[in-house]
């Protein structure tokens, strides 16, 4: 994965947006296989600055999706596209839980 190189102000502008994803019994494969093949398409997106998703070492159910947008707008255009759309479709019923939680910059770096 070709992560793009950023100076912490760069990393520090933008809209940011933490997943945490609790797969379903055995569907844990299938869930990083579905975000590990959104990486690619969702980085070359325009609205998006980085797209990275990790795994526990200890459980391997769980996984997190750490997203940095230009904006606001960038993380609804990436709803919008028909690779996340896909990805939606697949990833949903071989999950337990979904929590997306937005945060924005408060203090300057």
């Amino acid at each position: 994965m070709q992560v793009p190189s950023f100076s912490p102000a760069e990393i520090n502008d933008g809209f940011v947006v933490a997943i945490n994803i609790e797969a379903k019994e055995h569907e844990a494969e299938a869930v990083a296989a579905i975000l590990s093949d959104l990486i690619a398409p969702t980085l070359a997106e325009p609205g998006v600055k980085l797209f990275i998703p990790y795994r526990s070492p200890t459980n391997s159910l769980l996984l997190f999706i750490f997203e940095l947008y230009v904006n606001e707008a960038g993380w609804h255009a990436h709803q919008d596209t028909a690779h996340f759309k896909d990805a939606i479709k697949e990833l949903l019923p071989r999950v337990t839980r979904r929590e997306r939680v937005p945060f924005v910059p408060f203090a300057a770096v």
